[in-house]
């Protein structure tokens, strides 16, 4: 009898897996950039499509968005971060149908304040999550006895990103560092905020020089995006340097001019 209730709950969790990844998909990047000039008015469309055999119901909202290096993210109401354009943002659109094997879509428009003191990176999120088509029975009494669901929502976070032109300062803090074993990997862990008004993707990479200064490797992290006032965390493998002291030199180069520094001394042990 248990094995029976186990096989159908398996065989259960694959359908609801299945139309999950049956569902609808956003069309495009999930990250809009636009450089803008005070006053400017602009208007984008998204496009979403249904790969499923059913129509796929969504809503349509927005959300301010910050998120920090220790894993915290935070989704507020438009317009409560002081670099928000959430409320330069008007969409068209709070729910949608999408056909079976088919698309739709919604606009979205832009209208930047004419205020002389704009400058750097102005961001927020327009998020389309999938909802129920039928409200569930509300009345437990009509509920079979041992009966249960599960629901799996989707739901994309499109970046709505405005730069004011070149304005806006380039500046990074460093925050914190440690040496971590993670997964039978020794990796060199950065911490790095955004201290400046412009979004940053810099690439980052640590130089390791020996008790003879001679430089004895390179060690690279992948790209992460930084808006102003949020942090990231860097994972560095340096599985294959050799025990010892270390002079490093931490390079944050964000390739179009601007490149910081720190100097560690590190030992590995």
């Amino acid at each position: 009898m248990i094995k029976n209730i186990v096989k159908g709950f398996i065989f259960f969790l694959f359908l609801i897996s299945t139309e999950v990844y049956a569902g609808f998909s956003v069309i495009g990047e999930l990250t809009r950039e636009r450089n803008v000039q005070c006053g400017e008015k602009f208007q984008e469309r998204i496009l979403l499509k249904n790969k499923g055999n059913t129509p796929a119901h969504v809503k349509i909202y927005q959300t301010d968005y910050l998120f920090f290096a220790d894993g915290k993210n935070i989704y507020g109401e438009p317009g409560d971060i002081s670099r928000s354009n959430g409320k330069w943002i008007t969409v068209d659109s709070s729910r949608l149908v999408i056909p079976p094997k088919n698309t739709a879509s919604f606009n979205y428009s832009v209208r930047v304040p004419q205020k002389s003191d704009l400058k750097g990176t102005y961001w927020s999120i327009i998020m389309v999550e999938s909802i129920p088509a039928i409200t569930p029975e509300k009345d437990d009494n009509k509920k079979r006895k041992g009966e249960f669901g599960i629901q799996t929502r989707i739901r994309y976070g499109i970046q709505i990103v405005t730069h004011i032109m070149d304005t806006g300062t380039r500046n990074i803090k460093f925050l914190d560092k440690k040496l971590i074993s993670k997964k039978g990997k020794r990796i060199l862990q950065l911490d790095i905020g955004n201290t400046g008004e412009r979004l940053l993707v810099p690439f980052v990479w640590a130089e390791f020089y020996n008790k003879n200064g001679i430089n004895v490797g390179r060690f690279e992290s992948k790209k992460l995006r930084i808006y102003p006032e949020c942090s990231v965390r860097h994972s560095i493998d340096l599985s294959t340097v050799k025990k010892g002291k270390y002079k490093v030199l931490v390079i944050v180069d964000n390739e179009d001019g601007y490149v910081f520094g720190a100097r560690y001394n590190l030992r590995i042990k």
